[in-house]
């Protein structure tokens, strides 16, 4: 043999730089249709191929969607061309539990011959954003995405991610990418059909990336919850808007954008939030799920780990008053709930690294859980839960001397 073929090792480092792209709007497909339009780059000599798909529960609150999208390439023609008429795709969970969806979706691509230098539009929640962002991220292994989140869920925390999926093997989010979007726009407009529940959903995010983050912003939370519950946008859009900032922030600049390392902060609550939404069927919507997983993961904390129960309390009522039930039937089946653990230790390879909190503001990481005081903190949210609906039951001839 050669001696120059001899045993070696090399080991080159290198870093890819990405921009992170982040728009908020008034109207996006109105008043303010020039900002999509110059996030719409040209290739050179060309202009650029757009493809439009809609989650078919926002086309059917918003009507006029497909009729407003080709006002906006026509007088935008000059820069950019439609490849035919929005796609619609199915709306809520169910995108993501059938993989076979994933084929018309390439295929569409295939016809309207996109390529790398094409965009995908994609307009819905956060499901749809995360089958239709699989999908482009697997396509000619990354075709442009811009995602326009349509609840307040995707806007404050999971459309402005660098991850999407879809469901496998009843686990969330077996199968997915780590893919930078071209862009993301959260749009005020898009969130004013939203149902009661869908509105609320995505607060629990905000109130995850407080706690890890932003004390300040905790504060605001609990101190407008009931402003947030009747839908006062003058408190709801900064506080997504904020949120979105902070998870946007981690992501850039907390070192492990793709999620290489065990800890996974932006995760904190979501071992059991996973593991309900599959116990329920995906009846849980994901927020309520992870407003559960943070009041459980905050009160074991303050059962094993030192973080003071008012805290924990707080975190409760905060939740509480944001409308979050904290309760649900599956949690009585302790043991396959705790089997949400393990399969969240898989997700991620190595030993069990879940976040956990030792003050606001202040996670830590922990690799080892006290089953029988988690069962504890099981119970002791279940039982806040059910006397905040008792309460809410005793004080509702006149809630104003409730203090709810």
């Amino acid at each position: 043999m050669s001696e120059t073929w001899k045993s070696t090792s090399i080991d080159v480092p290198f870093a890819v730089p990405f921009v992170q792209r982040l728009r908020f709007t008034r109207d996006v497909l109105g008043v303010d249709r020039h900002v999509l339009a110059e996030l719409l780059e040209p290739s050179e000599g060309q202009v650029a191929r757009i493809q439009f798909w809609l989650d078919a529960n926002v086309a059917a609150a918003h009507p006029a969607l497909p009729s407003r999208i080709h006002g906006f390439a026509a007088e935008f023609a000059h820069r950019l061309v439609l490849t035919g008429p929005p796609q619609i795709v199915s709306g809520g969970e169910a995108v993501k539990n059938d993989i076979h969806a994933l084929q018309p979706m390439l295929t569409e691509f295939h016809a309207a011959r996109l390529d790398r230098c094409s965009y995908v539009v994609v307009i819905g929640g956060g499901a749809v954003l995360d089958a239709v962002g699989f999908a482009a991220a697997i396509a000619h292994r990354g075709l442009r995405l811009v995602r326009l989140p349509t609840t307040t869920l995707a806007q404050a925390d999971s459309g402005v991610g660098v991850k999407n999926g879809v469901n496998l093997f009843h686990t969330k989010n077996w199968l997915g990418a780590f893919a930078v979007p071209w862009a993301v726009i959260n749009d005020a407009h898009l969130l004013e059909t939203l149902s009661e529940r869908d509105f609320l959903a995505g607060f629990s995010e905000a109130v995850k990336v407080a706690l890890l983050k932003d004390p300040r912003l905790f504060e605001e939370l609990c101190g407008t919850a009931p402003r947030i519950r009747h839908r006062d946008m003058s408190v709801c859009l900064p506080i997504i808007r904020r949120s979105a900032e902070l998870h946007m922030e981690h992501i850039a600049h907390g070192g492990d954008p793709f999620e290489m390392l065990q800890a996974r902060p932006l995760d904190f609550g979501h071992w059991s939030a996973h593991k309900l939404e599959a116990m329920t069927g995906f009846a849980l919507r994901h927020g309520e799920a992870v407003a559960i997983g943070i009041a459980i993961d905050t009160v074991y904390a303050s059962l094993a780990l030192g973080l003071d129960p008012s805290i924990a309390d707080r975190v409760v009522t905060c939740l509480t008053q944001l409308g979050f039930s904290l309760d649900h039937p599956q949690l009585g089946d302790l043991p396959q709930l705790l089997t949400g653990m393990e399969e969240f230790r898989q997700h991620l390879g190595g030993r069990l690294t879940l976040t956990m909190l030792h003050r606001i503001g202040q996670p830590m990481d922990v690799h080892e859980i006290d089953r029988d005081l988690m069962g504890r903190a099981v119970e002791q949210v279940r039982q806040s839960a059910r006397s905040a609906r008792w309460s809410r039951r005793r004080c509702s001839p006149r809630p104003q001397s409730c203090g709810l």
